[in-house]
């Protein structure tokens, strides 16, 4: 076991998702904190026998995953706080038994390396295709990145140095803590080495769309924090979400007005850019078509998510959890 790393989980309701986390990080730590964000089921006696010490959070207060990840981070502080790294994991996924020697290791050899994170796997990719959906999702490029997930291990002194995540944040936070690394002059790593086995369970459309449109919202408050140049995080993705969401519908409803064959036949610009985004996908055949047209239609809910965040900045109002399961 290494003294040098603390570990952060974060969960509600996980089950036996919940205990295969636990297992899994108990042969190479004991220095585990597990934040419980209101569960109804035994995850906080679950956790405590397996070792972890308890954070449950403060009901009164919105949840969000940024502010479990803070306050678990604060609690393993100061239960160790010797500790040189910190691995932040989602309650639903599994720890590879290698990761945090490989990436302790690699964070040794890389001292401008702030956080590090590794392929993430759906454990069920071919239950569903909402679940295949978010496996390719995972499937990000080996090397420097712009930003990790959820579970990523971190060094403890950049990330204390730019006050950790933005607890507010109902969606994106790991993206939008790794633009202020980034700018504080820190690097992000993606290693080519098994990281967690997550579970979606994502089996209906309406968990796919509300899981989309929370991204439709992160995209939004991602812009709002850091649009400006030069770093410009995630405007294309708004801008994209409005475009095909909104503007181009809008569009074909005014020229239908004129004349309805010509409204359909402007829509057709849907169709096309699923062709072209499957013609153009690093994947083949029917994963290239089901990733392309879930990639088109995915800009609606985005756009009412990028709706709900302006909804909210107008209103003045704390921002709620849009989870989908």
């Amino acid at each position: 076991m290494s003294s040098r790393i603390g570990v952060v989980i974060i969960g509600r309701n996980e089950g036996e998702r919940l205990v295969r986390c636990l297992k899994s990080l108990v042969q190479h730590t004991n220095q585990m904190v597990y934040v419980d964000s209101g569960s109804t089921d035994s995850s906080i006696s679950v956790a405590t026998e397996l070792g972890a010490d308890i954070v449950a959070l403060d009901m009164l207060q919105p949840f969000t995953a940024a502010r479990a990840r803070n306050e678990g981070y604060a609690r393993l502080r100061k239960l160790f706080p010797h500790i040189e790294f910190v691995q932040f994991v989602d309650g639903d996924c599994e720890v590879n038994a290698q990761w945090l020697e490989c990436a302790t290791g690699f964070l040794d050899s890389q001292a401008q390396v702030a956080a590090v994170c590794g392929r993430r796997r759906e454990r069920f990719p071919n239950k569903t295709v909402y679940n295949k959906l978010c496996d390719i999702e995972w499937d990000t490029p080996i090397g420097e990145a712009k930003a990790c997930g959820g579970d990523v291990l971190m060094r403890v002194i950049p990330f204390e140095s730019v006050h950790g995540f933005r607890a507010g944040l109902i969606a994106g936070e790991e993206p939008e803590l790794c633009v202020r690394l980034r700018a504080a002059g820190w690097k992000i790593w993606r290693l080519e080495q098994e990281m967690t086995l997550h579970d979606a369970a994502m089996t209906t459309f309406g968990q796919w769309w509300k899981r989309t449109m929370r991204a439709g919202h992160a995209f939004a408050e991602g812009a709002y924090l850091h649009g400006a140049p030069p770093e410009q995080h995630w405007v294309q993705e708004s801008k994209r979400a409005w475009i095909w969401g909104l503007i181009i519908p809008v569009v074909a409803l005014l020229l239908s007005l004129i004349s309805v064959k010509w409204g359909l036949l402007y829509l057709l610009i849907y169709p096309i850019q699923v062709i072209r985004l499957a013609k153009h996908n690093s994947k083949s055949g029917k994963e290239a078509w089901m990733r392309a047209f879930f990639l088109v239609l995915g800009k609606f809910p985005e756009m009412v998510g990028q709706v709900k965040f302006f909804q909210r900045v107008c209103n003045g109002k704390q921002g709620s959890l849009i989870e989908y399961k």
